[in-house]
């Protein structure tokens, strides 16, 4: 009998049955991780992957709606347990008794370590006469580091890579889940590929009932699953009988169908949406969520931003606490950011460590930027201009622009449309000097922490900025080499002391977005679940809505 008193109790008991409705902002056009190029899809509902997070874990030790967790509080789940047999080395041990769909041509067979191996080989063309995807392979440079993907026996494979950098590996087999999400050899040996949905097998917990493009996907619940839910392990799951996909593109209409009881969770929410929502339903509940930071990113490559006294005036020019208070009304956290956010503990270097005289270059300090400004040889100011996003918060560039004309910097606003935007200035490296993204910038990233150091260095694709920095380059070379999970931390760190220094973008405030969702949806706190974002499915689509449950007397109490 269970005696200890934990965290979930407070969730309630878990319940079988019941339905739970998400939207996607976007078709779903992918069914197969060998496509899986950024498009939106929802093959994690079926497919699962070696890796997941640990359900166990307090939300107040670390918040499940980041984008990963860091590597100390990842979990077994395809996989039981691993380790490093050699540097460069990672051996998995894999869960005995679990078992595809009972669909053919897989019929329900175990599961095994020559599906592991295969799905990489596929993905990679390491096995004879596969070819590799053509983005996974050519595009995501992480994974040329693998070498060899490799069935030691039955229930027990091993990666074998060019580096010994354990937190990179980790990092690697984690980033973009869709692409770890295994396929069935016998579907792809059939059928070419598992693109189409009526090809959909897996061992995970949902099965693709039914999909309308432009309209919905359903999905019920697989009897048969193998998991159980860890914070009550006799509990069989899945919880809910049916998962339902509603393709909603308008936030506006998604908006209004969330407060018609149809659609369970709304991600991203922004204050204002939220605090509309609170008056018009305040049954619906909301919580906080990890956000990105805002910031204008200059090319540091072009006078006058290459100048390291300019891109300090610019920060010294902005106001961040008033522009949190008023524009934000307080909902906003106006602390600067460097490199990595203060949410990735341990591997950042959070404003509160930063030494005073760093913290005064980021205090609003208009004296001292017109002073930086003709020290650089611009006592009058100059002109410039930022190319923006039109999905971005065209309203913060207005207040910016304000404080920027008080030192004499006179910035032209150019917004575009955001596939434009996109291959105006990520892709092709042409904005004219300024550039502001739809959500944050290259500060307070809270993905996996080697990436964080790609984004600016020379030659990389997506370093829009154009940062040519050989001390930055540096620190990506020291992290490839490190040994340790330790000796990362520390490289990260220096980093983010290094970037805090140089000024490569001007910080804004880290604004904060709400996930709603309703009362009735139960073990919900906070997941990233729900295809609500522009681009990307739900990464742990097949792990979360397994594992949330349908309070359906008081939805039916409520009407719905």
């Amino acid at each position: 009998m269970k005696t200890k008193a934990e965290w979930w109790d407070k969730l309630g008991k878990p319940q079988y049955g019941g339905e739970m409705f998400i939207r996607s902002k976007r078709d779903i056009v992918n069914f197969d991780p060998y496509f899986a190029e950024r498009l939106t899809t929802i093959q994690s509902a079926w497919m699962e992957r070696l890796h997941t997070d640990n359900w166990t874990l307090d939300p107040k030790i670390c918040d499940y709606g980041m984008h990963i967790r860091p590597n100390q509080y990842v979990k077994g789940h395809l996989a039981e347990s691993w380790e490093f047999a050699e540097p460069g080395t990672y051996v998995v041990h894999l869960r005995k008794g679990i078992h595809w769909q009972d669909i053919s041509p897989v019929n329900g067979r175990e599961f095994t370590a020559d599906d592991v191996a295969y799905h990489y080989h596929r993905l990679f063309g390491l096995g004879s006469g596969l070819q590799p995807s053509p983005y996974h392979a050519k595009v995501v440079t992480a994974y040329r580091s693998l070498m060899s993907v490799t069935a030691i026996d039955r229930y027990t494979v091993a990666f074998k890579w060019k580096v010994n950098n354990p937190e990179f590996i980790i990092e690697t087999l984690q980033a973009n889940a869709l692409v770890h999400c295994i396929e069935a050899r016998e579907a792809v040996e059939k059928w070419g590929d598992v693109s189409d949905w009526h090809h959909a097998i897996g061992t995970g917990p949902f099965i693709l009932q039914d999909f309308i493009s432009g309209a919905s996907a359903t999905l019920i619940k697989n009897n048969n699953y193998w998991g159980h839910d860890e914070r009550y392990p006799t509990n069989k799951l899945p919880y809910i009988d049916k998962l339902k996909v509603i393709i909603i593109a308008d936030d506006a209409a998604a908006l209004e169908t969330m407060r018609a009881g149809q659609l369970d969770i709304f991600e991203g929410v922004s204050f204002e949406q939220a605090q509309t929502m609170k008056k018009t339903n305040p049954e619906i509940l909301q919580l906080r969520s990890v956000s990105s930071v805002e910031t204008i990113d200059p090319r540091n490559d072009t006078p006058p931003l290459n100048d390291i006294r300019v891109r300090k005036a610019m920060q010294m020019a902005v106001d961040l606490p008033t522009i949190a208070k008023t524009y934000y009304h307080g909902n906003a956290d106006p602390t600067p950011s460097s490199l990595t956010s203060k949410y990735m503990i341990g591997w950042g270097w959070p404003y509160e460590e930063w030494p005073q005289d760093l913290k005064d270059e980021y205090i609003y300090n208009p004296a001292a930027a017109k002073k930086l400004l003709v020290d650089a040889g611009y006592p009058h100011g100059f002109r410039t201009n930022i190319t923006a996003d039109k999905a971005g918060d065209l309203g913060l560039l207005q207040v910016v622009k304000s404080y920027f004309a008080d030192v004499g910097i006179i910035m032209e606003v150019r917004p575009l449309e955001p596939t434009i935007w996109m291959s105006f200035v990520k892709s092709g490296h042409n904005q004219d000097q300024l550039a502001q993204r739809t959500s944050g910038g290259q500060l307070g990233l809270s993905y996996e922490p080697i990436r964080h150091l790609n984004g600016l260095m020379t030659g990389y694709p997506h370093n829009y900025m154009m940062v040519h920095d050989t001390v930055f380059d540096s620190f990506y070379l020291k992290a490839m080499a490190a040994t340790s999970i330790d000796n990362t931390k520390k490289i990260v760190k220096d980093a983010n002391r290094y970037v805090a220094r140089q000024h490569f973008a001007i910080s804004l405030c880290q604004i904060n977005t709400f996930n709603l969702y309703q009362p009735w949806l139960k073990g919900y706190t906070g997941q990233d679940c729900a295809t609500s974002a522009d681009t990307g499915g739900p990464q742990l689509l097949f792990f979360y809505p397994a594992r949330f449950w349908i309070d359906k007397e008081l939805k039916k109490s409520k009407g719905h």
